[in-house]
């Protein structure tokens, strides 16, 4: 049995969360960090959402998954898969999980944000290496951060 493989990163952010909620869950709010991508979805349990966003001139998905969980201004949990990386079949087996875990307290918000187990998808290595190379999710963390407190 492999060791599992996550990736947690950590933010106190000076604002309420209700305003780091928004930063998370509004579609006008993610497009300023997340790459472009507006994050659509109805924010049900069990409902799709989609990471869609404008590169080069042509509207795509960037990412796409479920909404697993949901409580609003304490935590949100979905599923992630790159449907545009033909290595990796679009199965349920392959889409990582994200969570989201906001934690209030003295006007300032903890904001939590864990993605894995790579140790359990196709080329769970090479996706894990490539978030980790990459900051994980420290420097979208810190986009949000700016976002909340402006």
């Amino acid at each position: 049995m492999s060791q599992p493989l996550v990736v947690t990163n950590t933010i106190t952010i000076d604002a309420p969360a209700a305003k780091v909620w928004d930063a998370l869950t509004n579609p006008e709010q993610t497009k300023k960090y997340m790459f472009g991508c507006e994050a659509l979805s109805d924010w049900k349990p069990g409902s799709p959402l989609i990471w869609k966003g404008n590169f080069n001139g042509v509207e795509l998905i960037a990412v796409k998954g479920d909404v697993v969980s949901i409580s609003p201004y304490r935590s949100l949990v979905y599923t992630v898969i790159d449907p545009n990386n033909a290595a990796i079949p679009d199965i349920p087996e392959n889409y990582l999980t994200v969570t989201c875990d906001l934690e209030e307290q003295g006007g300032q918000t903890k904001l939590t944000v864990s993605q894995g187990d790579y140790s359990k998808v196709a080329e769970g290595e090479t996706r894990y290496q490539h978030t980790v190379g990459g900051g994980g999710w420290e420097p979208i963390l810190t986009q949000i951060k700016a976002l909340a407190e402006a």
